[in-house]
């Protein structure tokens, strides 16, 4: 052990109570961990003048990498930054009245005053809570990824995804998303518009001060897609840099071209869309420029459909129409 840290092949071994306390004694040596209520805890590091408020699940840290600790702290300790973090030990999109309770006291407290930048981060239903619970720390900038906006059926029936879920109240107090950006500073909102209900969530979210980012084919796990193209860790580093621009993530996106997993999800979706002199195209562009072997077998097969139906193969001019007459 290291500095508090268990070995990664002791911390693949915890079960899920142990693996708790040992994010315990993490706090106790980084700067605290405290339960809230039965479902959520939250573990704060004291570093320097940036924080890093970030909202994650106990299955997807646990998931996500060896180490098996949060993505905010980890980040935030590779750049020299405190770090927030709020765990729901379940997928509860924090709507839990002990959660409210602590943010309200760290409110009262002026606890984010003490900050230079204050960044809050989060995926998917963490993605709701960055931006419900960012109004806690206004002018924050707040990085969401594919967000919902709210579950209430009343204004989102037709997102069928959490059906279960809308049981719990979205009308209270940091409820709807939306309302709690208005006092934020600079908002992103990261989805692929090729999910209707991620868009329509998003579109609900659209504000002056919020920059909507459309990334086609980013799938329905984008941080696990942006991490895959290396682009995650330096978003949220210019993020609590205060540099982090559109232009700057575009920047960033364009990694998805040498991704193995976004251009085979690329690929996939040309193919179920029937499009195969499109997808023909894709995979002589990669053969190309990486040579991958996969995308080469399937370029053959896909030029060889293509010269059955008579279609040029990509690369290829189409044929030149006969010329029998006068053009009218």
């Amino acid at each position: 052990m290291d500095g508090g840290k268990l070995e990664i092949s002791t911390m693949r071994d915890l079960n899920d109570s142990d693996w708790l306390h040992h994010i315990e004694e993490l706090g106790e040596l980084e700067g605290y961990w405290e339960p809230l209520g039965a479902d959520h805890s939250v573990l704060f590091a004291d570093r320097g003048p940036v924080l890093l408020v970030s909202f994650e699940i106990r299955a997807a840290i646990r998931a996500r990498s060896e180490d098996q600790l949060p993505l905010g702290f980890t980040l935030a300790e590779a750049g020299g930054h405190s770090s927030l973090t709020l765990i729901g030990h379940d997928e509860s999109w924090f709507r839990d009245p002990a959660v409210y309770a602590y943010v309200d006291r760290l409110v009262d407290e002026a606890f984010f005053e003490d900050f230079d930048r204050v960044v809050f981060y989060g995926a998917g239903s963490c993605g709701y809570a960055a931006a419900a619970f960012s109004v806690a720390a206004p002018g924050a900038t707040v990085i969401t990824l594919a967000p919902q906006a709210t579950l209430d059926a009343r204004l989102t029936a037709w997102d069928d995804r959490f059906r279960r879920r809308r049981r719990q109240n979205f009308t209270d107090r940091y409820g709807f998303a939306p309302d709690m950006l208005d006092g934020a500073g600079a908002v992103h909102v990261i989805y692929d518009p090729l999910i209707t209900e991620d868009a329509m969530h998003a579109a609900l979210m659209a504000r002056p001060h919020v920059t909507l980012l459309p990334c086609r084919n980013l799938g329905s796990t984008p941080e696990t897609a942006l991490a895959e193209i290396d682009a995650l860790e330096p978003m949220l580093a210019q993020a609590c840099a205060g540099t982090l621009t559109p232009a700057l993530f575009w920047r960033l996106w364009r990694g998805r071209r040498d991704a193995t997993r976004y251009l085979r999800r690329l690929a996939g979706y040309l193919n179920s869309s029937g499009r195969p002199r499109l997808e023909a195209m894709l995979c002589r562009n990669v053969v190309r420029r990486l040579g991958w072997p996969r995308f080469r077998n399937r370029l053959l097969v896909l030029e060889d459909q293509l010269e059955k139906s008579g279609s040029p193969r990509p690369g290829h001019a189409p044929p030149e129409p006969a010329t029998g007459g006068t053009a009218a």
